[in-house]
């Protein structure tokens, strides 16, 4: 070996300390030994190990207490635990707190050492993930205006719970981004993201997409399979469009949040689950609610924090940071040379409506990358490949009337065109344009828009 990969072992008893510290060198790693939490909190802070190997029962101080202060004090080597009194409950407390392993004792030399052998090369790989990673960008959430930040808030004040947050926007605002950035920031970030799209399965398989199913449960069930539920256990569970999914299903999965239980299709037992569960959709729900498409209990459920998500008309002034994460993020995965905007190009892409939002803009930048001349993309590259009929983009008609009377008809069309674009929702059409609900709907009086008749045409 190259490089000797350096352990820790913990243990009370200086017997096991002793076969443990042989067994290890004999297989080519360098071994060090305490038989305390505390001593070994001390040399983990001080002295870098590539994994650290603990068992869980010890005087004073025991290994889940270790393990504990291993994270908060930001030691990032991996952690197995062992135990001569395991019971299931341990097992999953430890793995909650970021144990790679728990092996029950008493240990088989030739188990141990493929334990500490795949958690290393574990641990190799997740590195090297993350330098890869950094190397060539990550879909983040970027922003700097004070829309995107005072979401961005809210998520991180709720992230740390266990509350149940439905995020709502329209297609392509980053939904995902804004459930995983809730996963990562809160205790179960080092448990499964499991993320499920409910208009995307048909309605016949999402029984056993979530739940699962035992073998021969239905034509071409040949194994066992575990639902989302159970992937995700310990973890967070993501359902994105949660508005798509059939009312019958709707039942079933609003017991198994009530119960924290899920059974498999096919199956005769209850099996117990802890997962968040996060949902997202991109329409109404209670007008679904009030439609009789969307069960009202389930609702209740899932709807206890809702985050809006603004489109990137609301937030314009993000797209000039979006634009250089992207093209940075694009140039990256394809090892070209960096490309520039120029100001002009810059204002001519804030002016755009994007139907698409983001992920529009994020697609739309890797075109205009590929045009780019002397590494350069300017305000004519925009306009040749910008769509020009796009509502917001082409030129106005001129008009005709006193300067009153244009006024009005074109806050008539503005007004008409937000609320279209939130599919009559007054509260956050109020929000796009900057006015109180109340005003809103007086502001409609003011024009002679007829909500009611303007629903019907759409």
């Amino acid at each position: 070996m190259a490089h000797k990969a350096h352990l820790l072992i913990v243990d009370d008893d200086a017997n096991t300390l002793a076969s443990l510290a042989r067994a290890f060198r004999l297989a080519g790693y360098e071994a060090t030994v305490c038989d305390s939490a505390s001593r070994a909190l001390e040399l983990a802070k001080g002295e870098r190990f590539n994994l650290i190997l603990s068992d869980v029962v010890m005087p004073g101080k025991d290994g889940l207490s270790l393990l504990e202060d291993l994270k908060a004090a930001g030691v990032a080597a991996p952690v197995v635990m062992v135990s001569g009194q395991a019971h299931i409950e341990m097992a999953i407390k430890a793995t909650r707190l970021g144990a790679v392993d728990f092996l029950e004792k008493p240990l088989s030399t030739d188990k141990l050492l493929l334990t500490v052998e795949n958690a290393l090369r574990l641990t190799r790989l997740e590195q090297e993930n993350l330098r890869l990673r950094e190397r060539l960008g990550k879909h983040e959430i970027v922003w700097t205006g004070e829309r995107m930040g005072d979401l961005m808030v809210q998520v991180e004040r709720v992230a740390a719970s266990e509350t149940r947050v439905c995020i709502l926007g329209e297609t392509g605002t980053g939904k995902e981004l804004v459930a995983r950035a809730l996963h990562e920031s809160s205790a179960r970030r080092a448990a499964p993201f499991v993320t499920v799209n409910c208009a995307a399965v048909p309605a016949e398989l999402i029984e056993s997409e979530l739940f699962g199913h035992e073998k021969g449960a239905f034509t071409g069930a040949l194994a066992r399979h575990l639902g989302k539920f159970e992937q995700a256990h310990g973890g967070t569970l993501f359902l994105d469009e949660i508005g798509d999914m059939p009312l019958p299903m709707q039942a079933k999965l609003l017991r198994v949040l009530e119960e924290g239980e899920v059974e498999r299709v096919g199956g005769d037992r209850r099996i117990r689950v802890d997962v968040r569960v996060l949902t997202a959709t991109h329409r109404d729900l209670e007008a679904l609610v009030r439609a009789g498409l969307f069960r009202a209990d389930l609702f209740h459920r899932i709807y206890v924090f809702p985050l809006r998500l603004p489109s990137l008309r609301e937030r314009r002034e993000d797209v000039p940071a979006l634009v250089e994460h992207f093209a940075r993020q694009v140039t990256g995965q394809n090892g070209w040379k960096p490309v520039t905007f120029t100001a002009e190009a810059i204002d001519g892409l804030k002016k755009y409506q994007w139907p698409g939002n983001v992920r529009e803009l994020r697609n739309f930048v890797e075109r205009l990358l590929l045009m780019a001349k002397d590494s350069e993309v300017n305000e004519a590259t925009v306009f040749s490949v910008l769509p020009q009929h796009q509502p917001g983009n082409a030129p106005l008609a001129p008009m005709s009337g006193t300067l009153a009377e244009r006024v009005e008809s074109f806050e008539r069309e503005e007004v008409l065109r937000e609320l279209k674009a939130h599919q009559f929702h007054m509260t956050h059409a109020a929000r796009a344009l900057g006015l109180e609900r109340s005003h809103l709907y007086k502001k409609c009086q003011q024009l002679g828009i007829d909500l009611r008749a303007a629903r019907k045409e759409e």
